[in-house]
């Protein structure tokens, strides 16, 4: 049994399994899964897990080289893309519109749905390539 990181097991696997400039979404409670993309679907209730919370954990065990949000976030949802922006101050962060946000979720290795219900609360992580720590 694993005593830290990633719990989920679909997630874990997901993540091992990665390789570079492979990505990932997380996502809202709204955003559509295109046909033959996998989902995870975390979502509790509304707001549980927060979106926050689910990158939070995800960028903890995951290396990522850029992220992609939807343009519209930043004044639909601007709490979120602040978040965003402090989180990830040192890894550069693309925007692009909902639609084609959209177009990039069809060829995700896996979207992952929060219960989050404040919109365009979506994000896409492009892995990295992780070389251990260095000294």
């Amino acid at each position: 049994m694993k005593k830290s990181g990633i719990l989920n097991s679909h997630i874990a696997k997901v993540l091992a399994d990665l390789g570079h400039t492979d990505y990932i979404v997380i996502a809202d409670i709204g955003l559509p899964v295109p046909d033959g993309v996998s989902k995870i679907d975390l979502a509790l209730t509304y707001g549980v897990p927060s979106f926050r919370d689910v990158v939070h954990v995800i960028s903890e065990d995951m290396e990522i080289e850029q992220i992609t949000i939807a343009e519209e976030m930043v004044e639909q949802n601007p709490d979120t893309f602040l978040y965003m922006q402090d989180k990830f101050a040192t890894i550069p962060l693309s925007r692009c519109s909902h639609e084609q946000f959209k177009q990039y979720c069809q060829k995700a290795k896996v979207i992952i749905r929060t219960g989050e219900s404040r919109p365009y609360a979506n994000c896409i992580l492009h892995a990295g390539v992780y070389f251990g720590a260095t000294e």
